[in-house]
């Protein structure tokens, strides 16, 4: 392959990986001021908590009917709307005193910010050939692991010589970049014609949608087990990650130093996965980084909940963080092979729903039980849980019998069979 083909069949998947970064840079930043911000203004961890609740109602009450929404109009043009609506709310928030009005702005961007990752979902998968889109997916996780150790140390050097308000207006720019770089990006539905008696969005709409998503499951029942499987991994994780720190100090003994060194080796497993993942991407299945990749991520929290001082808690964080690039890179590209991308804001949106819902619930319930029980049986309760679906997501992406939903050149009849 010349350096110009390469050069012409990455240069799109180039450009919006650019703006994927730029997007999760600003995001992180984003997070940490605001998060400084409210503590500033009420003095409260439990004002700064309640940031935490938006996020999945803002996402339960879009889920409910974005999907319609997303399947049936521009992709691209989507998108670009998205990054510019978000860029003006948070360039207001800086301006608005009342904490409510605060979490009422958050809730709204939080809304978009559910809509865009839907919507970029369905036009990765229309833009990114089948062949690239392991690569794409392995670089991207790359990505996100950069934005997750450097987008911090972004925001402190932004606090050392301004305010958390100015990390607030770096964001809204880096978003407005974003914008601008996905109008550069191909209009993939440029004169496709849109049913327009599905144009506006009704009950009755909603209800078809609906049953599409669910006849689809019925019809194509392994397809969804390995998502429903791999979103229950994702609310388990989830829900013990809200004890970490409580289960490092109250448990462990650590003290808050010890605790940050233990997330900075976190930090370094995220990275270093990611990079192996990048670089060895071709030689792995896809089922073994769904089934293996999620094994070893459950391994990794049952070191951790059964950890009784530092250094084996270290290994379970650097293990939790090196295997996930290779589930998350595994999952992304199997549901971008195998969901039909004409209904994939539909799918990812009522499963977003339910994952949302799941989250809510049995972080509540893992809260409450760590308050009245124990807190290391609650962690080791949820990571054996974790295990035990980890094994079965396992089994399933590994079965033989199932080998055609993993294998590329398998993805374009198995398409044409989904419509």
């Amino acid at each position: 392959m010349t350096f110009k083909h390469v050069f012409i069949s990455w240069k799109y998947p180039s450009i919006l990986l650019c703006g994927i970064g730029i997007s999760n840079f600003g995001a992180w930043v984003y997070f940490i001021a605001l998060n400084l911000i409210i503590l500033d203004m009420t003095n409260s961890a439990l004002a700064v908590a309640g940031l935490y609740i938006v996020k999945p109602m803002a996402s339960l009450f879009t889920n409910v009917w974005a999907g319609s929404v997303i399947d049936r109009i521009n992709k691209r043009n989507l998108m670009v709307a998205l990054d510019l609506f978000r860029t003006v709310f948070l360039a207001l928030l800086p301006t608005i005193s009342s904490i409510w009005v605060i979490y009422s702005v958050v809730f709204v961007i939080n809304m978009a910010g559910t809509m865009f990752v839907t919507t970029s979902r369905s036009y990765i998968t229309k833009l990114i050939p089948v062949e690239q889109r392991k690569r794409f997916n392995s670089l991207r996780s790359l990505i996100d692991s950069g934005a997750f150790l450097i987008g911090p140390a972004i925001a402190g050097i932004l606090f050392l010589i301004g305010t958390p308000v100015l990390a607030i207006y770096m964001n809204a720019a880096a978003l407005l970049l974003s914008g601008i770089i996905t109008l550069f990006m191909p209009n993939l539905e440029k004169g496709h014609s849109f049913e327009q008696s599905d144009r506006y969005l009704s009950w009755t709409i909603m209800k078809k949608d609906w049953g599409i998503v669910l006849n689809f499951s019925r019809k194509f029942s392994y397809i969804m087990l390995i998502y429903f499987f791999f979103s229950c991994m994702v609310v388990m994780e989830t829900a013990i990650d809200s004890q970490e720190a409580a289960f490092a100090k109250a448990v462990l003994l650590l003290s808050d130093s010890d605790y940050g060194f233990l997330v900075s080796i976190a930090g370094a497993g995220i990275i270093a996965g990611a990079i192996v993942n990048a670089v060895s991407i071709s030689k792995v299945q896809i089922s073994y980084l769904i089934g293996l990749g999620s094994l070893f991520v459950s391994i990794g929290y049952m070191i951790f909940a059964f950890s009784t001082s530092f250094t084996i808690a270290a290994i379970g964080f650097f293990i939790i963080a090196f295997s996930l690039a290779f589930a998350n890179t595994g999952f992304q590209t199997f549901y971008q092979n195998n969901i039909p991308v004409e209904i994939m804001g539909r799918v990812g949106s009522i499963f977003g729903l339910l994952e949302a819902l799941l989250i809510i619930m049995t972080t509540a319930i893992v809260g409450i039980s760590a308050h009245f029980i124990s807190i290391r049986f609650v962690v080791i309760s949820g990571s054996v849980i974790m295990f035990a679906l980890s094994i079965l997501l396992s089994m399933l992406s590994m079965k033989t019998s199932k080998s055609r939903y993993y294998h590329i050149g398998n993805v374009e009849a198995n398409a044409e069979e989904k419509r």
